[in-house]
C-alpha cells in the first residue's frame, strides 16, 4: 500500500487544500496520514475524517520580530524534530505533500536524511518564510499564482493553480437555507472572518448589524472561540447566524450565498472565485502580517474580480458603501470571474504526487532532473 503524509496548519488555509486531495488518494488506495499541531485548527478539521491518521506535534512559530517566545520556541522546534523523525520511521511514507506553515517545517526538514520525496504548495503571490525554507528540501514548489513560480530558487517553482475541494461545487441552495434556518427572502451575505486575524472583520460586521440586516441575511464564520453572545447579536437573531467553522454543510451554505466578505487568504478567494461569488476583500494588514493578503487582494482587484478595502482606511461608511456597490454590480463581477477561467488544480497536484511516489526516494547526491517533472 502506498503511504502519504499530508502536512500544514496554523490556519484553515493550510488545511483545506490537503482535504481536497483526499478523494483522489482514497481512490488510488493510499494510506493517509496527517501531521499537524497538537492543538491547531487542523486537528479539529481532520477529526471528521476517520480514514486519516492524525499525528499531533509540538510546534514553534516562525516570527519576524523580537519576542521572548522565540527563545521558548527553539525548544519546541527541537522537540518537534524528534517527534517528526519518530513519525517518519513509524509510517515510512512514500511521499510527503506540504501546504506550508510552521507546522510543516519540522516534518519536511526531518525527512531530508530519509530521502523521502517532498512536494510543497505555496498559496500566496510571494512565498512565505516556512515555504522558503521547505523549498530547500522539496523537489518542487507548486504555486497558485503564475507570477510566483519564477521567484522560487533553482528552478523548483511550478505553476499549477489552486487546489479546490470538488464538493464545493456540489452545494444546494435550498439545503443551505434550511441548515441556516433562513427563508431566502433576502440575499445572503457570507462573512469569512478567518481563524487568525479575524477580530477586525468580526467587529466590523457586528458593529454594523442594523444596517446590514436591513438588506441581508448573514452567515458569519467568525473563527474558533469568536462567537459573540451579546445583546447586539441577539437583537438581530432573525437575520444573523454565527459559526466558529462550517464543515460538511459549507458547499450548501455557499450555494445559498449571494455575496461574500472575506480576508485575503489565497485559498479562500480562489474558492469564491471558482464559485463566482462576488467578494469584498479586507486583507490582513501589513502591520499584522508579511503583507501577502494585500498582494493577493491587489491581484484580484486589478483584474476586476473583487472589491478591496484595506483595514487601515476602513470606516463603517466606506464598508457599507463598498458592499452596497459590490452587490449592485454583482452580475458584472460574476461574469468576469467566469471569464477568468479559474480551474481546479487538485487533479494536477495529485498527478505530481503519483509521479513522485513512482520515482521513489531522492538520490543520495545531486538532484532530480528538471525533465522528471
Amino acid at each position: 500500500m502506498k503511504k502519504i503524509i499530508l502536512t500544514g496548519g496554523g490556519t484553515a488555509g493550510h488545511v483545506m487544500p490537503n482535504i481536497a486531495l483526499l478523494p483522489y488518494l482514497r481512490e488510488k488506495g493510499y494510506e493517509i496520514h496527517y501531521v499537524g499541531g497538537k492543538n491547531g485548527i487542523e486537528k479539529d478539521i481532520l477529526a471528521d475524517y476517520q480514514d486519516v491518521t492524525y499525528h499531533g506535534i509540538d510546534t514553534g512559530k516562525l516570527r519576524r520580530y523580537h519576542s521572548t517566545d522565540n527563545i521558548k520556541d527553539v525548544f519546541k522546534v527541537a522537540k518537534a524534530n524528534v517527534e517528526c523523525k519518530k513519525i517518519l520511521r513509524q509510517v515510512k511514507p512514500d511521499v510527503i505533500f506540504s501546504k506550508g506553515g510552521y507546522v510543516a517545517l519540522p516534518l519536511v526538514t526531518s525527512s531530508k536524511s530519509m530521502r523521502i520525496p517532498v512536494l510543497t504548495h505555496e498559496s500566496d503571490i510571494t512565498p512565505g518564510l516556512a515555504n522558503r525554507i521547505i523549498a530547500r528540501t522539496a523537489e518542487k514548489v507548486l504555486t497558485t499564482f503564475p507570477e510566483t513560480a519564477p521567484m522560487i530558487e533553482k528552478g523548483k517553482g511550478l505553476y499549477v493553480g489552486a487546489p479546490i475541494r470538488a464538493d464545493l461545487f456540489e452545494g444546494d441552495r435550498e439545503r443551505g437555507l434550511s441548515f441556516l434556518g433562513l427563508a431566502g427572502e433576502k440575499p445572503v451575505l457570507a462573512v469569512m472572518g478567518g481563524s487568525k486575524g479575524a477580530r477586525f472583520v468580526n467587529e466590523t460586521i457586528r458593529g454594523n448589524l442594523e444596517a446590514l440586516c436591513a438588506k441581508f441575511d448573514i452567515v458569519h464564520m467568525c473563527g474558533k472561540d469568536n462567537v459573540e453572545d451579546s445583546e447586539r447579536t441577539k437583537a438581530f437573531a432573525d437575520s444573523y447566524r454565527q459559526y466558529e467553522f462550517i464543515g460538511k454543510e459549507l458547499p450548501d451554505v455557499l450555494a445559498a450565498t449571494d455575496v461574500v466578505v472575506t480576508r485575503g487568504g489565497s485559498n479562500s478567494i480562489h474558492e469564491f472565485a471558482a464559485l463566482a461569488k462576488p467578494m469584498l476583500i479586507i486583507p490582513l494588514s501589513k502591520q499584522a502580517s508579511r503583507g501577502d493578503q494585500v498582494l493577493n487582494a491587489n491581484s484580484f482587484e486589478k483584474r476586476g474580480l473583487a472589491v478591496k478595502l484595506e483595514e487601515e482606511e476602513l470606516t463603517s461608511e466606506k464598508f457599507l458603501a463598498a458592499l452596497s456597490g459590490l452587490y449592485a454590480d454583482r452580475e458584472a463581477y460574476i461574469a468576469r470571474m467566469k471569464d477568468a477561467g479559474f480551474f481546479n488544480a487538485t487533479e494536477r497536484i495529485f498527478e505530481l504526487i503519483e509521479e513522485a511516489t513512482a520515482r521513489g526516494k531522492r538520490p543520495l547526491f545531486g538532484k532530480r532532473k528538471s525533465e522528471d517533472f
